[in-house]
């Protein structure tokens, strides 16, 4: 059976949660060192890190975690169609604006926008309309990445062509107890290919952004950690969704985001960031080492919570890419998600931490 189109299971109206990879052409090293013409390339994942917070301002789209590797990129994304809704029209208009200015500062900077150039958008329905859909579209998320920083390195190198390997890759996460293998996955990267020993050397990841705010945090005050990560304290990390959602006082709708630097401040997973921090750190010291230990009590509620089988739990993050294909979850997800999609059924290898094929 032919893959259906992206538009087809991606829908910028719903709320979603995708994981996305974007490649370098032909794996090159083009984000990193190059361990074959010795040229560096590092600063780009600076350049890669930037342009995701940029557009965590300007998207209705919550970055949950992310990964800039040497040759590719893992995002986390959820899309919130709602968050979009609740904008103004001149909202919207200004947004857009931001991501494709009309004019620009003396530094690259786009300029404030005028009178004109909002009523440009703002006299016409329907385009307001589609303005407004492409803000919450994961799709238009990914192109204004991959697109910003082709044409910074190609004009670096002084070359044209291609920088990317094609289209992103698309991967839904259906439930709770995907999410957290799938950010643990994406966090601990830089762990897996050997490029970083723990989460705190992890360069240009999401789990190494939050570990240096709460560094930040532990020298000066100690608010609660919920308290905190829906503050503006945080330097590094600000822009990402929190971790921790509470059901009891988290509003079920969009919630207002005064920072201005992320679309909500709503989080994705039951448990706290410390609790999540831990979980990632004992996990990739396993990654590393030649045999795997049992998982420390106090981590266990973690996954006993979310429905995972703990005696699997650093196998399926190892290789959460090879088993899990178009859509991760539990076999009820997977199955509610192959009836929305009108097939039969959705693949996944093998039956780790009770997320198996159906």
């Amino acid at each position: 059976m032919p893959r259906q189109a992206r538009g087809e299971v991606l829908d910028p109206s719903e709320v979603q949660v995708v994981h996305c990879i974007q490649r370098c052409v032909r794996r090159a090293f083009l984000c990193g060192d190059d361990p074959l013409t010795g040229t560096s390339y590092e600063h780009r994942r600076g350049w890669i890190r930037d342009r995701l917070e940029f557009l965590a301002s300007v998207f209705a789209i919550d970055c949950l975690t992310f990964s800039v590797m040497h040759n590719h990129i893992h995002l986390v994304l959820r899309s919130r169609a709602d968050v979009a809704a609740a904008w103004s029209d001149e909202e919207v208009a200004r947004r857009w604006l931001r991501l494709f200015p009309r004019r620009r500062n003396e530094d690259g900077s786009p300029a404030e926008p005028t009178k004109p150039e909002l009523d440009m958008i703002l006299n016409q329905p329907e385009v307001l309309s589609e303005r407004r859909t492409r803000l919450s579209d994961i799709s238009w998320w990914m192109r204004c990445t991959a697109e910003n920083i082709a044409r910074r390195s190609n004009a670096e190198d002084e070359v044209r062509g291609h920088f990317w390997e094609g289209r992103y890759r698309a991967q839904i996460l259906l439930d709770e107890s995907s999410l957290l293998v799938c950010a643990a996955y994406v966090d601990l990267n830089p762990i897996r290919a050997a490029l970083a020993e723990t989460p705190e050397t992890s360069d240009y990841t999401g789990a190494k952004d939050r570990i240096d705010d709460l560094s930040e945090r532990h020298e000066r005050s100690r608010p609660s950690t919920h308290d905190w990560e829906r503050s503006r304290a945080r330097r590094r990390s600000g822009w990402m969704s929190p971790i921790e959602i509470d059901e009891r006082s988290d509003a079920t709708g969009p919630v207002v985001e005064a920072s201005g630097r992320r679309a909500s401040s709503k989080g994705f997973l039951p448990v706290s960031m410390v609790r999540y921090l831990e979980l990632l750190d004992w996990t990739g010291r396993q990654l590393r080492a030649d045999k795997i230990g049992s998982i420390p009590a106090h981590l266990n509620p973690i996954l006993q919570r979310i429905g995972l089988d703990t005696h699997g739990w650093c196998d399926v993050v190892r290789k959460f890419g090879r088993i899990f294909k178009r859509a991760a979850g539990t076999p009820e997800s997977l199955a509610g998600e192959a009836c929305r999609r009108g097939q039969g059924w959705l693949c996944a290898r093998g039956n780790p931490l009770g997320l198996s094929s159906v």
